[in-house]
């Protein structure tokens, strides 16, 4: 008896096993089977929701299943805002990009501008950068440049778009911390005594960022460096340059150049 209930059971086995397997494969075929305005608004719902991954993953199929029509261009981009919202900058970067090459005329393409600039303008920023006060300025600025330039082409492109005004006060943000950025390094040149890279150095800052808090400690070192090299002249130009628009400025105290903190805000992200 024993033996032939143990016979049943390794009968019946095989056959659960197969349902529960015909089951699953079911339900995938359901999910790679959904027609693309239904696969669109499970993405659109998870996005909603913030089930970032949820919605990155249904992008990514609608996107790969249905190449051509306009839930695949909306698609596009809620795909790249997602990979933004997860911290995959790169991947937002590529999907982005790829978007405006592919829809150049796309309704929304102004959008597509204004979150490559938002992508670069946040992408070195970790949690560390945005909570613990960090100086963005002492770090590579290529991606800060990038930004501007992304900001500067969607202002070139569509200058009645939407999203200007905040692309505008961004690029108020990104070239302040471009100046700062070349103060550094004016500063490091003044610290080394390389007064002619210096001079060189803060001469940029004063023709490129004019109208930027950067200037007048530009001015500073250019009438620093100028005296180290003997430039009488050149100094004084600069002295009554710095004189006349920075008449407190602390050098004329005799306490500067020294130490300075950098305060800085960042803009929040109106997506």
């Amino acid at each position: 008896m024993r033996f032939a209930t143990l016979s049943r059971l390794c009968l019946l086995l095989p056959l659960v096993l197969l349902a529960a397997c015909h089951r699953g494969e079911r339900k995938k075929d359901l999910a790679e089977t959904l027609p693309v305005d239904q696969m669109y608004q499970v993405a659109k719902a998870a996005l909603e929701d913030g089930d970032l991954s949820k919605a990155i993953k249904y992008d990514q199929r609608l996107i790969a299943r249905f190449p051509f029509g306009a839930y695949t261009e909306q698609a596009t981009l809620d795909l790249a805002y997602a990979q933004y919202k997860s911290d995959k900058r790169e991947d937002a970067y590529s999907t982005i990009n790829r978007f405006i090459k592919t829809y150049p005329a796309q309704k929304h393409v102004d959008y597509a501008y204004y979150l490559r600039g938002v992508i670069n303008f946040d992408r070195d920023r970790g949690f560390l950068d945005r909570y613990a006060n960090q100086d963005m300025t002492k770090r590579d600025q290529g991606h800060t440049l990038q930004s501007f330039e992304d900001f500067n082409d969607l202002l070139t492109r569509f200058p009645d778009s939407r999203y200007a005004a905040d692309a505008r006060q961004r690029m108020i943000y990104l070239r302040d911390n471009l100046a700062r950025g070349q103060l550094n390094i004016a500063q490091f040149y003044l610290r080394e005594g390389a007064y002619v890279a210096a001079a060189n150095r803060a001469k940029d800052i004063i023709e490129r960022y004019e109208r930027t808090p950067s200037v007048g400690d530009a001015l500073a070192i250019e009438v620093i460096s100028y005296k180290k090299l003997g430039q009488d002249k050149l100094a004084a130009d600069a002295e009554r340059v710095l004189k006349l628009n920075y008449p407190n400025h602390p050098y004329f105290a005799g306490n500067w150049p020294k130490h300075s903190h950098w305060w800085w805000r960042m803009i929040p992200f109106r997506g």
